[in-house]
């Protein structure tokens, strides 16, 4: 990490990545233990992609992916978003705890990110909704070259 903080360069590469969900709503806890890869999108931005066993409370595993954009903003924030293009949420790297929200009809998502034990990180996802009321915490941890 640089003393002005992340760029999008330091998270190139893979991570395991270990996630526990606790839904406030229906009762039940899940987790996913996977892997994440950050590699150039050939438009100077990275692809983020995710990848895991997902295993809720007594349901069948599943497998799960996700697909996210990470572009250079103004200022050296990094703007998240979805795979088609659409607006997610930013972080600020100059702060080792960042955080932004996210709304979606009717839901909120809140998203805080800790950098306090880079290259450890992990993100806490808080959402809201009137079908939706989970927390979802992810730690990511660098894999070796």
């Amino acid at each position: 990490m640089t003393d002005h903080g992340l760029t999008l360069e330091e998270f190139l590469g893979d991570w395991t990545m270990s996630r526990r969900i606790a839904d406030r709503l229906g009762g039940g806890t899940g987790r996913l233990d996977g892997r994440a890869r950050f590699s150039p999108d050939g438009a100077g931005g990275l692809v983020m992609e995710e990848s895991g066993r997902l295993q809720m409370q007594d349901g069948p595993a599943l497998d799960a992916t996700r697909r996210y954009l990470w572009r250079a903003g103004e200022g050296g924030v990094i703007e998240v978003l979805y795979a088609d293009g659409r607006r997610f949420h930013r972080i600020v790297p100059d702060r080792l705890m960042p955080d932004d929200t996210h709304l979606c009809e009717p839901d909120l998502y809140h998203v805080s990110y800790d950098f306090t034990g880079w290259p450890v990180w992990r993100t806490v996802w808080r959402v809201v909704g009137p079908r939706k009321n989970y927390r979802m915490v992810t730690e990511y941890r660098r894999l070796a070259p």
